[in-house]
């Protein structure tokens, strides 16, 4: 069975996986998750033009978010899925079936325009589906999953795609602004705090993903069990949340970023629960300690389910926890990570900011963020930090800061600011946003006018959401690696280039030279 699949960025020789998936995916996986993309645009095409309704709005969030990458592994439920999705459009009164060969054939610019604006709602759908579970919901964002995959079945000119893909990306701010009001809401703005990497002995569950209220319902129903709980990957920044931080058994975070679990989760005495994306094949030597929620599923891993309240019980992996018994002894940590520096906090001292920009303490910001990944070249991104000199400061979100973040000590502060300030999760990218745009008001200026350079790296389809969102607010010069997205075209690229001047990486010292001059 062959399949073809170029949404991420460690895609066989730059082009496609065709026999399997770089990331674990099977032939039939992904097959399966094309024909729930075909599917969608179907049930758009059956409910055009109907009054909205919540449960189809939820399905499209759903199953976008399920067929980001590295989220659902599990062929049943990718079945189950298509089959929903396949039965609402039949209930909605049906429609011209959409085939799943049609989706990345034909002319190469149209699918380049085609999976850009899939792909990157398929990292919107992480997004409103995060705010979802909090309450949260935006008329806007839920009505354009209809809207934009409808339009993928359709035909349009090159200036139409683009035109669609630049209200995409402003819809997506608008997703954005959405989740970090949820999150707010829920647990209070993020405050600047350190984390410890101390592993303490005794029972542990680790919590990797992006979902900060499977974070909480575990640590509500754990309190009290004698079970730590840490945070890993992506989960990092849930440190910095008065609403989680003030359970004294969240003991800190264990290892780095998504790619390096293999290693990290060999041998553990203790459960990882997997909240969301991120997953990678599991070991032998550990898969019957993971369990899984929400969109995320592996074959032969436990999942656990919400009720129709949206509660989950995780009495068992706290059982199981204690009953493997954990880590023998404490192992303390080799350094603390900071975290929490989201908007309201950066805003915070802002005065300050800006006051050393007027008198060239700061020279200037850089926002170094975005995903990391296994390919080679991202060593480049810790280089590039290292040589920022003593008077930059360097913003951060998503997991590339683990490439980094070990050096927040080492690389000091300007006026008892910080030179790195992690903003929190790719989820977070609103947070540097607005920095960004308040900065330019307060001196009454354009975001392209600031001494403020984007250097971001990319993985999977949440770093493309918000590249767009990026490009649909007329940022320009923006840097992009370690390598350029397949399913960009040499045409679609031109266009990025003579637009918004989006620039590959090529080495830390000719772009931080470029800058510079």
């Amino acid at each position: 069975m062959s399949m073809f699949c170029f949404q991420c960025e460690q895609t066989v020789g730059g082009v496609a996986c065709t026999k399997t998936g770089a990331c674990g995916k099977t032939p039939e996986v992904a097959n399966l998750q094309d024909e729930i993309t075909a599917a969608l645009i179907t049930l758009a095409r059956a409910v055009d033009g109907k009054p909205a309704d919540p449960k189809i709005e939820a399905l499209f969030m759903d199953a976008l978010f399920m067929t980001v990458t590295n989220v659902n592994f599990d062929p049943q439920a990718n079945t189950t899925m298509r089959d929903r999705i396949l039965h609402a459009a039949v209930a909605a009164g049906g429609a011209n079936s959409y085939r799943p060969e049609d989706l990345f054939h034909g002319d190469k610019d149209v699918v380049s325009l085609r999976s850009t604006l899939l792909f990157g709602m398929r990292g919107m759908a992480a997004y409103a589906a995060h705010a979802r579970v909090l309450g949260k919901t935006d008329p806007k964002v839920s009505a354009w999953f209809q809207k934009g995959m409808k339009a993928l079945g359709d035909e349009h000119s090159v200036e139409e795609w683009l035109a669609l893909i630049m209200e995409f990306g402003q819809v997506n701010l608008a997703c954005m602004a959405l989740l970090d009001s949820a999150n707010t809401g829920a647990y209070g703005h993020p405050e600047p705090t350190r984390v410890s990497v101390t592993q303490h002995e005794g029972p542990f569950i680790i919590v990797t993903g992006h979902d900060l209220l499977d974070l909480r319902m575990l640590l509500e129903q754990s309190e009290g069990k004698g079970v730590n709980i840490y945070t890993h990957g992506e989960m990092l920044p849930a440190h910095g949340y008065p609403g989680l931080r003030k359970f004294k058994h969240l003991k800190g975070h264990f290892g780095t970023a998504w790619q390096n679990q293999q290693k990290e989760f060999a041998n553990l005495p203790g459960v990882v629960l997997f909240t969301t994306n991120c997953i990678m094949p599991p070991r032998p030597s550990y898969i019957q300690h993971l369990a899984t929620t929400a969109e995320v599923g592996w074959p032969g891993v436990q999942h656990i389910t919400a009720d129709e309240k949206g509660h989950k019980d995780f009495s068992g992996i706290i059982q199981q926890a204690i009953a493997l018994g954990g880590w023998p002894q404490t192992t303390p940590g080799a350094y603390e990570l900071m975290t929490g520096f989201a908007h309201q906090a950066v805003l915070a001292v802002a005065d300050k900011v800006v006051a050393a920009v007027k008198s060239g303490a700061i020279k200037h910001i850089y926002l170094v963020g975005g995903c990391d990944g296994a390919k080679l070249g991202r060593d480049y991104y810790t280089e590039f930090v290292e040589k920022t000199g003593p008077d930059t400061l360097v913003l951060t979100l998503a997991c590339g800061k683990f490439r980094f973040n070990h050096l927040q000590d080492k690389l000091g502060t300007i006026g008892g600011i910080p030179r790195l300030l992690d903003m929190g999760q790719c989820n977070d990218a609103y947070s540097a946003i607005q920095v960004a745009v308040t900065l330019a008001k307060v001196f009454n200026c354009g975001v392209n006018d600031l001494p403020l350079s984007l250097v971001l790296s990319w993985y999977e389809q949440k770093a493309v959401c918000i590249l767009l969102t990026l490009l649909s607010l007329g940022i320009k010069d923006i840097r992009i690696g370690p390598t350029l997205p397949a399913f960009i075209s040499p045409t679609v690229l031109n266009v990025l280039v003579e637009k918004f001047g989006l620039t590959p990486i090529t080495t830390p010292d000719a772009d931080l030279q470029a800058i510079a001059g």
